[in-house]
């Protein structure tokens, strides 16, 4: 039996409500915060990611599914959509048409990572990427909107960290001070973290192994060396964040070993999904659209794991979701009137109701069981004597009432199931 790759999940229509409920939730939250919705292709340019995420970053030298295809171009299924949005902004010169441009998503992206419970190697995120100001507020705008999505999915055990990055200066300054106070201890460093030392070594402070947490516990931080500007900015953010009611802590160790992140970075954490505690995470990156070949262009964007969100909702069983049912179920008593059946379906469907009947020719008893099982609200009785009188019977399931109604005459009574 041919099965789902490995790292790979099937949505099953059992579970689809969480995906609709969650995905109607973005769009309103966005909607309100008037973002619109903006959908890139499924894969790119090998580069755009080479460039825009770092080729000295695990996503691009471990986890990228990449190829070749027929006209020799090296492509690259999506792992992030922060620079597929900035490579349409910058083809589409959208920072011409408007200033500040707001636009969200919510796509699957693919990374070859160790499948892992809120991990998969294809997922699914929904996310937003602000570009053309470099407002406080709006930073604190990018945590509000998943915050209050999350929230609002029921979830308790939810933080908001933040840190601040500052600019490139006073951080590049940072790196050396940091690299002066860890060189001695180089050689107690696991492999992953040696190599991290010399590419990206804001990303020690993200280790695993519990020998480098030890020895990056007093390890001097960078918000401690900020410029007067950059910390002014993120008191900008943080009074935002207290006027909206939005509860946080600064986490001094919360990073991005990337270049082009400047200032604010925030993580949205749950203490319900183990591990992977991470819903979400963000933070601002002035010089990204430069360095894709755009114009210099302030951002921010956030992006959150649908899967992680789902798991943390079922471990705190917050999901909310109203009953699936069928408006009618049509049952054909005399198991001979399929056509008449599927015509009076189409009558209802049309009007907007959810409607089923029986397409394998089961008996009443199993049309009436078939019924229930769907939590239908009505059902429409078709055959008997009535049938022949040209009549029928629309039952209430949930009462057992009864009426007749006139079977040329059933789009009158369409209202009687708006119940």
């Amino acid at each position: 039996m041919i099965k789902a790759i490995a790292g790979t999940k099937d949505i099953l229509p059992e579970d689809i409500s969480k995906w609709y409920l969650i995905e109607n939730i973005v769009k309103k939250v966005m909607g309100s915060f008037n973002y619109k919705e903006i959908r890139t292709p499924v894969f790119e340019e090998t580069r755009l990611f080479a460039r825009g995420i770092g080729e000295a970053t695990d996503i691009v030298s471990k986890e990228m599914y990449t190829f070749t295809d027929r006209s020799d171009t090296s492509v690259t299924l999506k792992p992030e959509m922060t620079a597929a949005v900035v490579r349409a902004l910058i083809e589409h010169s959208l920072d011409r048409k408007q200033v500040l441009n707001k636009l969200f998503y919510i796509s699957p992206m693919f990374r070859q990572e160790r499948p892992q419970a809120g991990r998969y190697r294809q997922f699914h995120q929904f996310g937003a990427e602000a570009l053309g100001s470099q407002s406080p507020q709006l930073d604190a705008e990018m945590i509000i909107m998943p915050y209050d999505i999350i929230t609002s999915l029921g979830l308790k055990d939810v933080k908001v960290k933040i840190n601040s990055l500052g600019v490139p200066e006073s951080r590049e300054n940072y790196k050396k001070i940091l690299k002066e106070y860890l060189t001695p201890h180089f050689d107690k460093f696991s492999e992953e973290s040696k190599k991290r030392f010399e590419t990206n070594i804001l990303r020690l402070f993200d280790s695993k192994a519990e020998n480098d947490q030890q020895i990056m516990e007093d390890a001097p931080l960078l918000i401690e060396y900020l410029d007067d500007a950059s910390l002014e900015h993120f008191e900008g953010v943080k009074q935002t964040l207290l006027d909206s009611g939005i509860p946080f802590e600064i986490d001094p160790k919360l990073v991005r070993g990337l270049d082009y992140y400047t200032h604010t970075t925030f993580e949205v954490i749950s203490g319900s999904v183990g591990s992977q505690s991470a819903l979400c995470g963000g933070g601002r990156y002035n010089l990204l659209v430069e360095q894709l070949g755009g114009k210099p262009t302030p951002g921010i964007g956030f992006a959150a794991g649908i899967e992680r969100i789902i798991l943390a909702c079922e471990n705190e069983n917050s999901l909310n979701l109203p009953p699936e049912s069928l408006d009618l179920y049509i049952v054909d008593i005399n198991r001979d009137n399929s056509a008449l059946a599927a015509k009076t379906a189409l009558i209802f469907r049309r009007k907007g109701f959810t409607v089923e009947f029986d397409y394998t020719g089961r008996s009443v008893k199993a049309q009436m069981r078939e019924a229930n099982r769907s939590n239908a609200k009505f059902a429409l009785m078709l055959g008997g004597d009535e049938l022949e009188r040209g009549e029928t019977v629309l039952k209430n399931m949930e009462t057992g009432d009864q009426q007749i109604l006139k079977i040329d005459s059933l789009e009158e009574f369409t209202n009687l199931l708006k119940v």
